[in-house]
């Protein structure tokens, strides 16, 4: 592929993700009520039990690539997404529904997995880092019209016309690996399945300071990303009793996010993985601490929570990528198994805390902006033992 139709490729393959979960967030509601959900907490579990699929079966994907290459793999999860796809459309009940959804977690975790895997086979480094930022560019635009396209659907169909989209997304994305994807592993890099190479490989990764760290450090990023989309639906609905402006106020801050990525592609070759990223943690940080303390003070508003929200997704823009662009640069020759543990623990870790934050919702946005602050503390701390507390660098701190 050309480089722009491979970072267009890899941004569908992230796309996966977001649109899986952000296309049914105004349909929550009518979720809950056709399949007998009562408590309106526990809706969110339609979000969870997706991302916990998503999430565990990550670890087992990156050990298949790596024996049976990149293409097959994906071929097979997009397979299980349509299918799963397919059941969730005609659930009966939420039963079922909870099954579909984390068996579709289970088929988009290879699009996560073989996305990153397939980076780290043509690319390293900086530039590494750049077609991540560039595809997150198009992968962020999907959270921007994702729930508008699903509050479009159910003004002409009913909620589940938005898993008939997910199918044929799914199908798409299918048909363009099948049809224009060469298999980017090289032959000699191809690892058998055995007990004592996974323990090496293993054993490799969590060798890695830089690389558990910095993931248990994204893992409490996407804590606050998994917390913020569980509530975002009630807290406009609830809260700020303002419903008809959820899918605009949310595109807003997706918007954000994008722009951070757009603005890090162009930044981050001269500055650095880390300057950006150490940078836009402090930036987190210091807007989640200014939003717990606007909800504290009970000044709480619309408008003061997008805008305080925007300025944190612009800084998690920033961090995202070259987090995880960090965390793989030591294990490029296990990218396979790398990716898989980094995604399972960044995701599983995010989803749990992320769930956590959004069973705390009591009607205002005090339990999610004071967890956004102490998350963020904790993802500093992460960071700082990766960098054995020297921030802002350019090189590689010993392993």
């Amino acid at each position: 592929m050309s480089f722009r139709m491979f970072v267009a490729f890899i941004a569908m393959l992230m796309a996966t993700n977001a649109i899986s979960i952000d296309s049914m967030l105004p349909a929550l509601p009518q979720i809950g009520q056709a399949l007998g959900i009562e408590a309106g907490n526990h809706v969110q579990l339609v979000v969870t039990a997706y991302l916990l699929g998503f999430g565990a079966a990550q670890i087992i994907y990156g050990t298949l690539s790596d024996r049976f290459g990149r293409r097959p793999v994906l071929i097979v999860g997009l397979v299980l997404f349509v299918l799963a796809s397919l059941l969730a459309m005609s659930a009966p009940s939420f039963e079922v529904m909870m099954v579909a959804r984390v068996v579709q977690g289970v088929g988009a975790a290879a699009t996560r997995v073989l996305a990153m895997s397939i980076v780290r086979d043509c690319y390293s480094g900086r530039q590494m880092a750049r077609v991540m930022s560039l595809a997150f560019i198009v992968f962020l635009a999907v959270p921007i019209l994702a729930p508008s396209i699903g509050q479009i659907i159910l003004l002409v169909a009913p909620w589940r016309g938005i898993f008939g989209l997910l199918v044929l997304f799914g199908v798409v994305t299918l048909l363009w690996v099948v049809m224009r994807l060469p298999e980017t592993l090289h032959p000699e890099d191809r690892t058998p399945i055995s007990l004592a190479g996974i323990r090496h490989a293993v054993g490799l990764v969590l060798g890695s300071r830089v690389t558990v760290f910095y993931t248990l450090a994204m893992t409490m990023a996407m804590g606050c990303l998994f917390g913020f989309i569980n509530s975002a639906q009630q807290i406009f609905a609830e809260t700020f009793k303002a419903p008809h402006l959820f899918t605009t106020v949310f595109a807003l801050i997706a918007l954000f996010m994008a722009l951070s990525s757009l603005l890090n592609a162009r930044i981050v070759g001269r500055l650095g993985m880390r300057k950006v990223s150490h940078t836009a943690l402090f930036g987190f940080i210091i807007a989640a601490v200014a939003h717990g303390a606007v909800a504290v003070a009970g000044y709480e508003t619309l408008w003061t929570f997008a805008v305080l929200q925007s300025a944190m997704m612009f800084c998690f823009g920033l961090m995202a990528s070259n987090f995880n662009a960090v965390a793989m640069e030591p294990v490029g020759h296990v990218a396979g198994t790398a990716s898989s543990l980094i995604g399972f623990a960044s995701t599983v870790g995010g989803a749990l805390l992320g769930f956590a934050l959004g069973q705390h919702f009591d009607g205002t946005t005090l339990p999610l902006t004071v967890g956004f602050g102490v998350l963020g503390c904790c993802a500093l701390a992460m960071v700082l033992i990766a960098e054995r507390g020297r921030l802002f660098h350019a090189g590689q701190p010993p392993r």
